[in-house]
Order: C-alpha cells, then sequence, then structure tokens
C-alpha cells in the first residue's frame, strides 16, 4: 500500500468510528430527549393549582422590531402567577415605548438600563441588573425575539418542577427562512442532539457534559444567587455554558429540554446576521484558543465535508474502497443530520446540505479569528467583546 493510500484509509477509519458514536449519541438523545410539547396534562395542572412567582427577564437593546410582538404573547399565557421585566439597555429605536404601548400596569414592568461599567458584556450586565429588580421565585432568562405560544410558561415552569431542576434550559425551535439561515442555524441543535448524551448532561457531575441556551434559562433564585449570578461571570460571551458549568460544580441539578414548538425563535434574517451571530459566539465556545478552533474546524471537515470530495475524487483516479467506503460516509453523515431536523423541528431535505454548511461554519469562523486579531475580540451591537484574557482583573 501506497503512503497515500495508507493516509487515506486511517482517515476513513476515524471518520467512521467518529460518525458510528455521533450516530449512537444521536439515536439515544432522540428517544429520550424530554420536550415541551410531551409534556402530559395532569403535569401542568398540577403545577397552576400550586403556582410560584416567576420573573421572565428580557434584556433588550434596539429590538423595536420584535419587542412588541414579544410582550403580547407574554401577555397571552396562561400561568396564573408571574410578572415580566424588560431592561431597556440604551436602546436608540424607541424599544421602551414600544413595550410600554403594549404592556399592562402590574404585569410588565420596564426598566432603564444603568451605564455599561468596565469588565462587564452588554448582556451580562443586563441580566444582572434583571435580577436585582425581579420578585419571582424562579428567574426566567429569555431574549426579545423568543416566541412564547399561551401555555409556554405552565410548561415551563412543569418541566422544571417535574425535574426538580436547579437551572432548567430549554432549546427553542429555531425557525429558518433564507438559505443560509437554514444551513447554520439548525446546527446548534445538530451539536447538542449529536455530541452530547443526555444521561451525561443529567447525571454526570463533570462540567464537560454541561450545555444551556441562552434563550431560555430557567432558575431557582436560591441556585441562581449560590452561583453567584451574572456577577459571577460579568465578562463571559457564552454566560449560559458557563452558568451550567457552575451549576454543576456546585452540586446542583441542571436539566435540560427542546422547546418542541411550545417555545421558538428565529434568530437571524440574513447571511450577515447569521455570520456576526454565530462568529461572536465560536471562539468562546472553543476555550478561547484559536488552535483549538482550528483542530475543530479540520475535524468537521473530515467528517462532513471529506467523504464528498473523496467520493469526485474518485471519479478521476482510483483510491482505496471507492465508492462503497465514501457513500457509507456520506450516507452515515446525511442520516445524523437529517435525524437531528427530525427531531429539533427542522426541514429534514436540508441535511444532503450538510457540506455547505461545513463551509459556511468555517468561514464565520475565519472573521471570529480576524475579530479576535484585529479588534481584540466579537463586534457586536456596535460593541467590542474584549476576550476574557483583556479584561482580568477589571471590574466596577
Amino acid at each position: 500500500m501506497l503512503p497515500w493510500e495508507f493516509v487515506i484509509i486511517a482517515l476513513a477509519t476515524s471518520a467512521t468510528v467518529a460518525l458510528t458514536v455521533i450516530g449512537a449519541i444521536t439515536v439515544l438523545n432522540v428517544f429520550t430527549f424530554p420536550r415541551l410539547d410531551r409534556m402530559a396534562p395532569e403535569t401542568r395542572r398540577t403545577v397552576s393549582e400550586t403556582p410560584v412567582r416567576v420573573s421572565v427577564l428580557i434584556p433588550a437593546r434596539n429590538e423595536a422590531g420584535v419587542i412588541g410582538e414579544s410582550v403580547r404573547r407574554l401577555l397571552c399565557q396562561d400561568y396564573p402567577n408571574y410578572e415580566v421585566v424588560i431592561l431597556d439597555d440604551n436602546s436608540t429605536d424607541g424599544t421602551a415605548e414600544i413595550a410600554g404601548a403594549e404592556a399592562h400596569a402590574g404585569l410588565v414592568r420596564i426598566v432603564r438600563g444603568r451605564p455599561l461599567p468596565d469588565g462587564w458584556s452588554g448582556k451580562n450586565w443586563a441580566c444582572h441588573q434583571l435580577a436585582q429588580a425581579a420578585r419571582g421565585d424562579i428567574l426566567v432568562f429569555t431574549d426579545a425575539d423568543v416566541i412564547w405560544t399561551p401555555g409556554a410558561l405552565t410548561r415551563l415552569v412543569a418541566e422544571m418542577i417535574h425535574r426538580g431542576s436547579d437551572l432548567q434550559t430549554v432549546w427553542p425551535t429555531q425557525i429558518t427562512v433564507t438559505w443560509t439561515e437554514r444551513l447554520v442555524v439548525p446546527l446548534m441543535a445538530f451539536v447538542i442532539v449529536g455530541y452530547l448524551p443526555l444521561p451525561a448532561v443529567h447525571h454526570i457531575p463533570w462540567p464537560i457534559f454541561a450545555a444551556a441556551m441562552g434563550q431560555c434559562l430557567a432558575f431557582r433564585r436560591e441556585a441562581y444567587e449560590a452561583t453567584g449570578g451574572h456577577a459571577a461571570l460579568r465578562d463571559e460571551i457564552i454566560e449560559d455554558v458557563v452558568f451550567a458549568k457552575r451549576i454543576k460544580r456546585a452540586g446542583l441539578r441542571l436539566r435540560v429540554a427542546d422547546g418542541g414548538g411550545v417555545i421558538s425563535c428565529r434568530m437571524y434574517h440574513n447571511w450577515r446576521e447569521v455570520r456576526n451571530g454565530f462568529g461572536k459566539n465560536i471562539l468562546a465556545g472553543h476555550g478561547d484558543s484559536i488552535p483549538f478552533l482550528l483542530l475543530s474546524w479540520a475535524f468537521h471537515w473530515l467528517l462532513w465535508l471529506a467523504p464528498w470530495l473523496w467520493l469526485a475524487v474518485g471519479t478521476l483516479i482510483e483510491t482505496p474502497a471507492w465508492p462503497l467506503w465514501p457513500v457509507l460516509l456520506m450516507a452515515l453523515g446525511v442520516g445524523i443530520r437529517a435525524l437531528t431536523a427530525a427531531f429539533s423541528l427542522q426541514r429534514v431535505r436540508d441535511a444532503v446540505w450538510m457540506p455547505v454548511s461545513t463551509v459556511l461554519m468555517a468561514i464565520i469562523a475565519a472573521q471570529a479569528i480576524w475579530w479576535r486579531l484585529r479588534h481584540g475580540g466579537p463586534q457586536w451591537r456596535g460593541r467590542t467583546i474584549p476576550a476574557r484574557g483583556a479584561q482580568k482583573g477589571k471590574g466596577p
């Protein structure tokens, strides 16, 4: 066997093993992952009969396009004991006025955000202020663009009480319309369902198995305060995952669920928004390490793009195990992506475009690296978010 043939076989073997493991995790999660749309009616009724006070907390910075609908949806909740607190984070587009026009006295409060101190990210500072203003025993942090169906809050609280959660996080069903939204945004669910075995997330205390989604984080107030709240992670970009790790380290109970269409969100509306939004988080999700991000880049190209290239190259030159092995790897990859899409209520047919999704994520990673080298951190909503190392030692 020639050296290059040996390299192909070695890489193909590695890819086969990795895809087999990911496929097994995916099947496990699809059959065991809790979903809010599958909750028994009697569980919801029990929660409604003995309601704890819930504070729904929304940081809002220039959210005029979505805040009105968000408030209207939250006012339609059937949960009997809740409040909605919106923090206007120095918006310049009339966000506070639009929210106020939709608000009902006594149920919705609007808080004016204080100036951003040194050492804080904008969202964490806003959420810190919201927690101080909240009156509830359960704190639900959500985003201005998250859509709540009328029974969503009841289902969320019921799931939290049923599981005994200290931190209950939900992945909202992602609404995707444009081409790049469809090819990139569903990868969040793909990673969670395909890479993180649910039993490990729920029952193994190691922080490596922590996961959370900032679009919906529900804390018992005692747990939030015990982990230091947002003040303890003031400079974190992916504060949701850091919260999940802190909950596990504190010996508290982290539980996850899928929104199942009960809670949904359209995060972005075009390629620019998708690129910038994912570019903001991707380096932080890789430990703020450019070498680790590049290694992840290579790993995903091996799994999701290389088999397609192998099949194409095999039509020009003779390669070992062609075409059966590359076709097998392609089928595994498409099958895993299709299964996660079906579970998370996305378009199953988009699974065949996984190689294109991989290329788009590489572009996003390249932009994140450029931001780090050129500006020191991501560019977001008119602010530079410095790398964590650049903020050490700073604080209010």
